[in-house]
């Protein structure tokens, strides 16, 4: 499950209990950011914290993720909770602004992302955002509602784990009695011994292939707000390892040694990116992919080639408890519905993964001078 510990109780012993060869979250489904044109736009934020867009979506993955998930204290609803939370991102807002333009923060390149969860318009007497809505039960999960879920989620992402536990702890203090700590997570990405792309704790590597800018505008962006899905999924590493390499192949549906489309094509190339209406009954897609492989489950062309925005991390916080914290970005969580269905439809790596722990946040617009985060929404 999700650490259900209050995120001020200070810093969790480092995790780092990884199997072999080992390395970050499950590879072929991650897209790390998206990818620039040749004159590309600005990342629509502005140089250092305040923008119309908060950071850490379309940001190239760092080192290390902090999340922690906070609850509105019940004794506050309606007008009076809103003014509460609007104090407390004011806080942020200020907080947040300082340490990400510090010195060692622009090294570490801190980034802190905050959203909302769904029931908390409702609780506030506010309009939801359209697309905020929570995920429905999907076949093979064993939730822990204690580290599922909450009011208000906060991505913290560094290069170093010192300046995401320090900005944790300082979020923490600043919210006072407004917001309690839900849970918390933290995740890592190794680096890659060979100085390609990382592997993944089943031992395969990250797709380096990413969104365009105009496919972030299409797919991610709804105006400088989005939508977060979280999913802390188990994996069974040990019974994964004892296939062979070509059953693992066959499973995952790419290539172990490069990332690459079983036929032979490059690495670079999108998982799942070919094979949209195979006819019934075909075994393997246009890539040498078999249907039932995680390759063609996640397929964008299944979607009508609508996309999200991964930017997926390891955990390891026991020998017996180590996976994938999945984190990704899009315009409505109903397309995560869609694919997580699917996969427990005919994924065959399905059979080794179980989530244990979800969330969806509404990704708020980033902070401008006089105007704090959660601007928008509060008033």
């Amino acid at each position: 499950m999700l650490k259900a510990k209050n995120a001020a109780s200070g810093s969790p012993t480092r995790r780092r209990v990884l199997i072999a060869g080992a390395g970050a979250g499950i590879g072929l489904t991650t897209v790390t950011a998206c990818a620039r044109d040749a004159e590309p736009p600005e990342d629509a934020r502005g140089p250092g914290f305040h923008g119309p867009r908060q950071a850490g979506v379309t940001t190239p993955r760092q080192a290390t993720v902090l999340l922690l998930s906070y609850d509105l204290d019940p004794g506050l609803r309606g007008a009076a909770g809103a003014r509460a939370l609007k104090a407390v991102f004011e806080a942020w807002t200020d907080a947040l602004a300082r340490t990400t333009g510090s010195d060692a923060s622009r090294a570490a390149r801190l980034t802190a992302t905050v959203g909302i969860g769904p029931g908390l318009p409702a609780r506030l007497g506010l309009r939801a955002p359209a697309a905020l809505r929570g995920l429905p039960p999907f076949p093979g999960d064993r939730l822990d509602p204690a580290g599922s879920g909450g009011d208000v989620l906060v991505q913290l992402c560094a290069d170093s784990t010192d300046a995401t536990e320090a900005t944790g702890e300082t979020l923490t203090r600043l919210a006072g009695d407004a917001l309690h700590a839900r849970w918390r997570q933290d995740g890592f990405l190794p680096p890659a011994s060979d100085g390609g792309a990382p592997r993944d704790l089943l031992g395969f590597r990250d797709a380096p292939s990413g969104l365009t800018p105009g496919e972030c505008e299409r797919w991610v962006w709804s105006g400088n707000a989005t939508c977060l899905v979280v999913r802390r999924v188990h994996l069974r590493i040990e019974d994964f390892a004892r296939l062979a390499e070509h059953r693992q192949e066959e499973i995952v549906g790419r290539r172990r040694s490069t990332g690459g489309p079983l036929d032979g094509g490059s690495g670079n190339a999108a998982a799942g990116s070919a094979g949209a209406g195979l006819p019934s009954g075909t075994a393997r897609d246009a890539h040498g992919a078999p249907v039932r492989s995680h390759a063609r489950a996640v397929d964008p062309a299944l979607d009508g080639g609508a996309r999200m925005l991964r930017r997926a991390y390891s955990y390891a916080d026991s020998p017996t408890d180590q996976g994938m914290l999945f984190l990704a970005f899009m315009r409505d969580p109903a397309l995560f519905a869609r694919v997580q269905r699917r996969m427990a439809a005919q994924d065959e790596l399905s059979g080794f993964m179980e989530a244990r722990g979800s969330a969806v946040a509404h990704v708020l617009p980033g902070a401008r001078p006089g105007r704090p985060l959660g601007a928008d929404l509060l008033g």
